[in-house]
C-alpha cells in the first residue's frame, strides 16, 4: 500500500472540487481517478496535471477501479446528485444500486473508504457492509460540512471569526439532523449566556444550516467547494494521525442507546480511522431529535428495494 495514494470514484462536481483541495493540501503524492465514463476522468487528470506548479507534488492519472486496491484511502462521490426540492433521501434507491457495484471492484483493497455521495449516512453503512472493511475504516463526511455551516452562520451573525464558534450538528446528514443549542459556545462562554444572543434566533439558524444545499443547488445545481474542502481536511487528519475530534459518521453500536446505523457522533479520528466515538452531554429535547434521527436513517434502509 502506497502510504500517500489517494483516488476518488465519481469525478463530477464533488469529486473534482475533492481533487483540486486534496491536491493544494498536499496530501497525495499519487492521486488515482475513476469515473463511470472514463473520458471524464481522463480529461480531470489532464486538468489538474497541467496546473502542478501551483501545488505540491503529485502523479496523478485516471485508471480502473481494480487499479486503487493499493490505495491508503479512497473516496466515493460517484452516485447521482441532488435536484432542486430533493432530500438526500429521495437519492436512494439509485445511489444504492451503485455501491454493489463499485464495492465488487474493491477486492483486495484494506485502506480507509470514505464516502461523501448521498445519502451518506445510509451509503455509509450499505459500503461498510458490502466491503466487509472494518467500521472504523469506512466513514462518512456525515454532518461535517453542517457543523462548518452552522459555525459560519453563527460566526456572521454574531460578527465572530466562523473558528471562534464551537457549535455542533450530530446525527443525520439531512433533514432530521441535530444541532447541539444546549452545548454550543463562544471560547467558554456558553452561546445562550452570550450577551446579543436570543434563543429566537436558534430556528431560524437550523432551519438556514439544514435547507443551505437545497438553496444552492436552486442557484447553481450542485453544491460542491465546501464539501471537497472538508473531505481534503478530513483525509489529512486521518493519515496525519491529528487526532481530531470532528462529527463524522460511521456505523454506531451503543453511544445514546443507538445500535446498527450509521450517523454523525463526535468522533476521534487517528491512523486507524475512528479511534472513539464519544458520549457528550445533550439534554432531553436533542436526545429526542438524536433518536428520531436514527429511526428516520433505519426506516431509509429498509425501503431500499431489494
Amino acid at each position: 500500500m502506497n502510504k500517500n495514494s489517494i483516488g476518488i470514484i465519481g469525478m463530477g462536481w464533488v469529486g473534482a472540487s475533492v481533487a483540486i483541495s486534496l491536491l493544494h493540501e498536499g496530501i497525495a503524492e499519487e492521486l488515482l481517478l475513476n469515473d463511470i465514463q472514463s473520458e471524464i476522468a481522463e480529461g480531470e487528470a489532464m486538468d489538474l496535471i497541467h496546473g502542478s506548479t501551483y501545488y505540491p507534488s503529485a502523479a496523478i492519472r485516471a485508471c480502473s477501479i481494480e487499479e486503487m486496491a493499493h490505495c491508503r484511502a479512497i473516496v466515493i462521490t460517484a452516485g447521482r446528485g441532488g435536484k432542486p426540492g430533493e432530500s438526500r433521501l429521495d437519492l436512494l434507491n439509485e445511489n444504492a444500486k451503485i455501491v454493489t457495484q463499485i464495492a465488487a471492484r474493491l477486492k483486495g483493497f484494506a485502506g480507509f473508504l470514505v464516502i461523501v455521495a448521498n445519502p451518506v449516512d445510509v451509503l455509509t453503512q450499505l459500503y461498510q457492509q458490502a466491503t466487509g472493511l472494518d467500521t472504523r475504516k469506512v466513514i462518512g463526511t456525515g454532518t461535517l460540512l453542517d457543523t462548518a455551516r452552522l459555525r459560519q452562520m453563527v460566526g456572521a451573525h454574531l460578527n465572530i471569526d466562523a473558528r471562534s464558534i464551537h457549535a455542533n450538528v450530530i446525527g443525520e446528514h439531512g433533514d432530521s439532523e441535530v444541532v447541539l443549542w444546549s452545548s454550543a459556545h463562544i471560547a467558554s462562554v456558553l452561546l445562550r449566556d452570550w450577551s446579543t444572543w436570543r434563543t429566537e434566533f436558534e430556528v431560524d439558524l437550523a432551519h438556514r444550516v439544514k435547507t443551505a444545499a437545497q438553496e444552492i443547488i436552486k442557484r447553481k445545481g450542485a453544491t460542491n467547494h465546501a464539501i471537497g474542502l472538508v473531505t481534503a481536511s478530513l483525509l489529512k487528519w486521518i493519515l496525519r494521525g491529528e487526532r481530531r475530534i470532528v462529527n463524522v459518521s460511521s456505523i454506531i453500536k451503543g453511544p445514546y442507546g443507538i445500535n446498527n446505523v450509521a450517523l454523525s457522533l463526535p468522533s476521534l479520528l487517528s491512523k486507524e480511522g475512528i479511534e472513539k466515538i464519544l458520549t457528550i452531554k445533550i439534554n432531553e429535547i436533542e436526545m429526542e431529535q438524536l433518536q428520531n434521527s436514527a429511526d428516520v436513517i433505519k426506516k431509509a434502509l429498509n425501503s431500499i428495494s431489494k
